[in-house]
């Protein structure tokens, strides 16, 4: 689907602080369309002005829509008579009445052209079906009142105002629950959603008839930002506040409002966010219990293997002392990607640490690490946190495998190369040590441990695993693969 920007770029003229004001109005539009009851679109003039493109589309979420299907990328070409049309040409409001129908459904619709420096950049349309119009109530009025008057700031380029990011995903909505305040800070009325809210407060007192500013004030201590800025409404500037008390959260949107003689009050969205917050708490207390676990894992596995090490140091055989600096390897190995998840646990871990770390690891225990040369070439990217620890393993073993078989203890280059590519990891590992033994196959003619735990990890993975020797015979490259998507 087109976004508006494509539309905008695709088709029209406009500058950038004309395509910015757009998409300030869309970003904040969805009051209109729900204060109205009405589907908007956004038309924009083609380099042709005679003809329109539909950039954005919104459903109200407090009634039924007029639109069923999207517009988006559709134009209006040629057409005088057409509503839009008017109301860009005459750069007044247009109505016409629910004679117009979409799909056998009374609709009113009403175009409001969008100006900028004088110049006409938009219209937005709205839609409103009048078989789903509300029974009146006093609900139904304010609503209809507030949207009366957020067209005109539209018209009058008012709305939307200068504004500090909505949180998108959480920002109050009109159905949420709302206040109406006068031009006096006298709250006219109030939703019962707002009302309970305000209540799992501790505020018991009804509101309407109360002054919005001495209502907040009785929650002083409780708001997140200075009690000054919360208790203006008559600038031009909305914001968003969160009340918490011990019990209750509620996020608080205000919108002033401007009629044709200036500041005429305002209108606040509420939502409760008591069980969003618990959420929240809930959710930073288990990622904090993880990142322990992960550390006390961490630190038994360090454990462990320093009694490896010990033990490797006091035996007389030398095969054994091998088995034991291998398995302190691994052990290490897998206390490298415990560390990493300890400090900043999530679904996925930076594997280049991990990797550097490793390589630092199999260094320093490596017989010839002054004459290796260690280099990483690529990044892993993010893997995934249950892929981590297996791939752990397997680039150690392939590292300490290319140092004992490749370079055979001797002088030489080894060299990470990861990539990502559609969804699955790829790594090489490249010496230039000795080339493969004629007729080389994993599994068959080698009887090596290291490899063997490579294969197994690899296939449980659902990966593959290769190696095979590099042209003119000057070394080796272990190839995995690995699917990460």
């Amino acid at each position: 689907m087109l976004s508006m920007f494509d539309v905008i770029v695709q088709h029209t003229a406009l500058n950038a602080d004309e395509t910015d004001w757009l998409g300030q109005l869309v970003r904040q539009w969805e009051i209109l369309a729900d204060l109205s009851f009405s589907d908007l679109i956004l038309w924009v003039p083609d380099v042709d002005d005679n003809i329109f493109w539909a950039a954005a589309q919104i459903r109200p979420t407090t009634g039924p829509t007029a639109l069923e299907e999207d517009v988006v990328g559709e134009d209006i070409s040629y057409e005088p008579e057409h509503l839009v049309t008017e109301a860009y040409l005459s750069g007044q409001i247009c109505h016409m009445s629910a004679n117009a129908a979409n799909a056998g459904i009374p609709v009113d619709v009403t175009a409001i052209p969008i100006s900028r420096a004088g110049r006409v950049i938009g219209v937005v349309e709205i839609h409103t079906n009048r078989m789903g119009v509300r029974a009146p109530g006093a609900l139904e009025d304010t609503y209809l009142e507030t949207a009366q008057i957020l067209r005109g700031m539209v018209w009058r380029g008012e709305f939307p105002m200068v504004h500090n990011a909505l949180r998108q995903w959480q920002s109050p909505r009109v159905g949420d629950g709302c206040i109406r305040v006068n031009a006096r800070g006298i709250i006219t009325y109030a939703s019962p959603n707002a009302i309970s809210a305000h209540r799992r407060m501790g505020l018991i007192d009804d509101l309407e008839g109360e002054n919005i500013g001495q209502v907040m004030k009785s929650l002083a201590g409780r708001v997140r930002m200075p009690m000054e800025r919360a208790a203006t409404f008559g600038d031009n500037a909305p914001w968003e506040i969160e009340f918490e008390t011990e019990h209750a959260s509620v996020l608080m949107r205000m919108q002033p409002l401007r009629d044709d003689s200036g500041p005429c009050g305002a209108f606040l969205m509420l939502r409760d966010t008591t069980d969003l917050r618990q959420r929240d708490r809930l959710l930073m207390t288990k990622d904090a219990t993880i990142r322990e676990i992960h550390h006390r894992v961490k630190n038994n596995l360090q454990t462990v293997s320093a009694l490896l090490r010990l033990q490797a140091r006091r035996t007389q055989s030398g095969d054994a002392e091998g088995a034991l600096n291998d398995a302190q390897k691994r052990v290490g190995a897998i206390a490298v990607v415990h560390e990493i998840l300890s400090q900043a646990f999530d679904t996925t871990v930076h594997f280049d640490d991990v990797a550097d770390r490793l390589l630092s690891m199999v260094r320093d225990v490596a017989t010839s690490q002054a004459l290796v040369r260690f280099k990483r070439e690529g990044t892993f990217g993010n893997v995934p946190a249950d892929v981590a620890t297996n791939l752990s393993l397997v680039l150690a073993e392939i590292t300490q495998n290319a140092i004992e078989h490749g370079l055979q203890d001797g002088p030489g280059t080894l060299s990470v190369r990861p990539h990502q590519e559609d969804g699955r990891l790829v790594v090489e590992v490249v010496n230039d040590g000795e080339p493969l033994p004629e007729g080389f196959e994993i599994g068959k003619q080698t009887k090596s441990l290291g490899l063997s735990i490579v294969s197994t990890l690899v296939a449980d993975m659902r990966g593959t695993f290769a190696m095979e020797s590099l042209p003119g015979g000057a070394g080796t490259v272990a190839r995995v693969e690995i699917p990460i998507g």
